[in-house]
């Protein structure tokens, strides 16, 4: 299989389901963020300790990850062009680990600032960018309604899931969160 196909020297790309579009279209923007988010995970976890409780679940995340990138794309299995392939149980999986790491975390009394470890910091970027694929996916859905609801309540899951392992990483670490203290009180 090649690699360059050069069909996208022009600055055009093709949709999964067909036809041509700029490369600057704002589906390609959505589904270029879903795969930025799965890069900034994949560093994350090269970062982790071998031994991390983060592993396996970011793993998981990151080939649901690819399931959504494609879907954004416009690709859906056979007969199933009108669904999505996330779903509850996805969404379930998010919101237990976030309830088994939050047992062990320190009650949150104050915004604190992205950082700590370096798995910690990244999962802080990933949650940013979480965010911004949030937003994109929202636009897409209220002015062109290409997007399936559950991948939004998946992703903004996901967004509270990255900023809770980022805690989980520094306090498996040994690591602080530094709490923010703004300089006008």
């Amino acid at each position: 299989m090649k690699i360059y196909t050069k069909t996208g020297d022009t600055g055009m790309t093709s949709l999964a389901r067909g036809g041509r579009v700029a490369k600057s279209d704002s589906r390609v923007e959505m589904y270029g963020t879903c795969d930025e988010l799965n890069s900034s995970l994949g560093i994350t976890v090269s970062l982790l300790t071998p031994n991390s409780e983060l592993r396996d679940p970011l793993y998981f995340i990151q080939s649901l990850l690819f399931e959504l990138g494609s879907e954004l794309a416009g690709y859906l299995p056979p007969g199933r062009e009108n669904s999505t392939s996330l779903n509850e149980e996805d969404i379930h999986y998010l919101e237990n680990e976030i309830d088994r790491m939050n047992e062990s975390l320190p009650e949150l009394r104050s915004f604190i600032l992205p950082g700590g470890t370096p798995p910690a910091s990244h999962l802080h970027l990933s949650r940013t960018i979480c965010r911004r694929l949030e937003r994109i996916m929202v636009r897409e859905k209220l002015e062109k309604g290409i997007v399936h609801e559950m991948g939004i309540r998946f992703i903004n899951r996901l967004s509270d899931y990255l900023f809770v392992a980022a805690r989980y990483e520094n306090h498996c670490s040994k690591t602080e969160d530094v709490i923010w203290k703004s300089r006008n009180k």
